[in-house]
């Protein structure tokens, strides 16, 4: 994971003021720190960063651009053969 991303990590999740809030609850010290450890873990794993997202979306507009080049070569050849169709009827 590169820096940027840590630092994106720790600004969305502070596991320091977490684990105090455990302690607060009654948790021990080793028990909040797993506790933060491992709830910091799966945020890093689920949580989609920007970079994530920018690339979702230029993989879409590339989809996109495929699916219009397919549509536009379906209704060229669906013309190409109506137009075939009405001069032999």
């Amino acid at each position: 994971m590169s820096n940027t991303e840590m630092m994106h990590s720790a600004v969305l999740f502070d596991t320091l003021a977490y684990a105090k809030k455990l302690k607060g609850a009654g948790f021990t010290e080793a028990q909040a720190e797993i506790q933060a450890e491992a709830l910091a873990e799966i945020i890093e794993q689920r949580l989609s960063t920007k970079e994530d997202v920018m690339e979702l979306k230029r993989d879409l507009k590339e989809m996109e651009q495929r699916i219009i080049i397919k549509l536009g070569a379906m209704v060229a050849a669906s013309i190409a053969i109506t137009v075939s169709l009405m001069k032999i009827l």
